[in-house]
């Protein structure tokens, strides 16, 4: 007869792995509203080796433009100017909080920014979900081969 603990436990392990690794990646869509002749930020997380995918669409009266700039944790500024739609990708050589900076100081009108942005993250020059995915994996044939090993008759 069939043991139900075994598969139970199988079952309880590979679900506590796959529920503590499931926040690894980091998405995310905002709306911001930069009111005339202000600055709005909005700070990002880094790791080593990161990659980053920043995208954003501003929507005003009468222009769709902002001055848009990237301020890194070692202090390096990237000035991308005015802008209405970018989509921006790096990858990340320092750790720390990216500052994504937009400026409305030219104008009195207030402007909508619809952000996205992703950070995946990388374990040895691979994404970190199929580093974990493979390791799951590795763990998975392992307990399958303890099984059949230890389920075997002594000779």
């Amino acid at each position: 007869m069939l043991n139900l603990r075994k598969p139970g436990a199988f079952f309880l392990i590979v679900a506590i792995i796959l529920i503590a690794f499931s926040g690894v990646a980091e998405s995310t869509t905002a709306s911001l509203t930069v009111k005339g002749g202000e600055i709005a930020t909005s700070q990002i997380s880094l790791a080593v080796d990161d990659h980053v995918l920043i995208g954003f669409t501003v929507i005003g009266n009468p222009d769709n433009t902002i001055v848009f700039s990237l301020l890194f944790p070692n202090g390096t500024v990237m000035d991308f100017g005015q802008v209405g739609v970018l989509n921006h990708r790096f990858t990340s050589n320092v750790e720390g909080n990216l500052t994504l900076r937009f400026d409305n100081n030219e104008s009195t009108d207030n402007k909508l920014v619809t952000l996205n942005y992703e950070v995946e993250h990388y374990f040895f020059g691979m994404p970190q979900m199929l580093f974990l995915a493979l390791f799951v994996i590795l763990v998975c044939v392992a307990m399958v081969a303890a099984y059949i090993l230890l389920s075997r008759p002594a000779a």
